[in-house]
């Protein structure tokens, strides 16, 4: 049913489908990959550090999130997975009727198309291999959505596309290296962002496992789910003692206000424990994810 509140493939609308509180976890990877490119860049004699590669890095990383919005907002709706009277999540855009579905089909052409453009340039500095990274990139976008949730990948997708992927290659693209420090810390990205993921599917398990969405929050229960979802937060943050073998002390402590916060979103959730509420875990999830992100790399910069 058309929500007449917003007007159909309006701007705000189109802002709506875009999802801007999830950007964070698309930001937080490149920010901590350039992080440590700009730190280790400090050993090198000539300036090798881009700013122009590291702002076409961020970029191609927002689109390609919105992208990835756009696709979930457009297959979920046409799978019939979106129905309106039983969605615990924010509302979607196709589903509302804030934007229509041939609309929607054009953005995601068009989103994908000017990614692409983005990313380019990047050849330049990270060479030829950035043409697979980026055609990778696209073709999961999609397999997410249509498929690969379904048979409960999606969190080794976000180890992968939020955290291995996005940080190393954000580094590489820099130094033309990937040093053990920076694998570790992807990660441990990964780990962080996964519990947006955890958190989301937690609050949907009912209705997943309906249709047939067999998410690892379906299988393994909610009660081993909520541990899952400390637990991540704990390993990412001792896995940062990474960060203190190298020199880096302040890139191992501050991230523990991201901990701290964490706690308490977890403590939350488990006495939430069900419905629309949970959509509260879920922004204290994003928040969270932005304050490590922040926290490590201050603290990658600032010794």
């Amino acid at each position: 049913m058309k929500d007449t509140e917003v007007k159909q493939n309006s701007l705000k609308a189109w802002i709506l489908a875009a999802r801007p509180k999830t950007l964070s976890g698309a930001a937080v990877p490149v920010l901590i990959g350039l992080s440590l490119a700009y730190t280790d860049a400090k050993l090198y004699a000539d300036d090798v550090f881009s700013w122009t590669a590291a702002a076409l890095c961020m970029l191609f990383a927002l689109i390609m999130q919105i992208d990835a919005n756009f696709i979930n907002d457009f297959f979920d709706y046409a799978r019939g997975n979106d129905d309106a009277a039983t969605r615990l999540g924010p509302l979607r855009a196709c589903t509302q009727g804030w934007v229509s579905t041939d609309a929607m089909k054009r953005a995601i052409a068009a989103t994908t198309c000017i990614a692409c453009l983005v990313g380019l340039p990047l050849i330049y500095y990270g060479g030829l291999e950035m043409i697979l990274i980026g055609a990778l990139c696209v073709l999961f976008c999609f397999l997410y959505t249509t498929h690969l949730s379904y048979l409960g990948l999606g969190d080794v997708l976000v180890l992968l596309f939020f955290g291995i992927v996005p940080v190393s290659i954000t580094y590489y693209i820099q130094l033309h290296t990937v040093t053990t420090e920076v694998f570790i810390a992807s990660l441990a990205c990964g780990l962080v962002i996964d519990a947006l993921l955890i958190v989301n599917n937690y609050r949907d398990r009912d209705n997943d496992r309906r249709d047939g969405k067999n998410t690892l929050v379906v299988k393994i229960g909610e009660h081993a789910t909520e541990w899952l979802y400390l637990s991540i937060g704990i390993v990412a943050c001792l896995m940062g003692i990474t960060f203190a073998m190298n020199q880096h002390v302040l890139a191992f402590i501050m991230p523990f206000i991201y901990l701290v916060l964490h706690l308490f979103t977890w403590l939350k959730m488990k006495r939430i424990h069900q419905g629309r509420q949970l959509n509260e875990c879920l922004g204290e999830t994003a928040r969270n994810i932005l304050i490590y992100g922040l926290t490590v790399s201050v603290g990658l910069l600032l010794l």
